[in-house]
């Protein structure tokens, strides 16, 4: 049984990081309506950066790992960022759009490989299973 001070400062930790995704969220999609010019710019990149620090800390927490990586959750993001990867770029006009729908289509992409690994490895135990 793990200790109440191992506990609390699990907690803090989780708490710290969990603020971090969210604010660099929030920074980086709401800079726009209180900020202009390249100080939006700049406040825009650094949420998004911290986010994607945070989010990826957060994604290799046990957990969490396991939940992201079952079929159901793999079989939505494929589907969803699919979708919104083709959404993006028939309706958004230039660079935006093709730089969005790359960027939505990869994870799309990454959630079918997910999908396949988990394929190869259910045939695998089926195959071995009959021998």
């Amino acid at each position: 049984m793990k200790s109440l001070l191992v506990t609390v400062r699990s907690f803090g930790a989780n708490l710290l990081l969990w603020s971090f995704f969210v604010g660099g969220l929030v920074a980086g999609s709401a800079s726009g309506a209180l900020l202009d010019g390249r100080t939006k710019d700049v406040v825009t990149y650094a949420g998004i950066a911290v986010s994607l620090v945070a989010g990826s800390r957060i994604a290799k927490k046990p957990k969490i790992k396991a939940f992201l990586s079952t079929p159901p959750v793999l079989w939505f993001l494929f589907l969803f960022n699919g979708g919104v990867a083709a959404v993006c770029y028939f309706t958004m006009d230039g660079t935006k759009g093709a730089m969005a729908a790359a960027g939505m289509g990869l994870v799309s992409l990454g959630a079918a490989g997910g999908l396949a690994a988990h394929h190869r490895k259910r045939a695998e135990a089926v195959a071995r299973h009959r021998m």
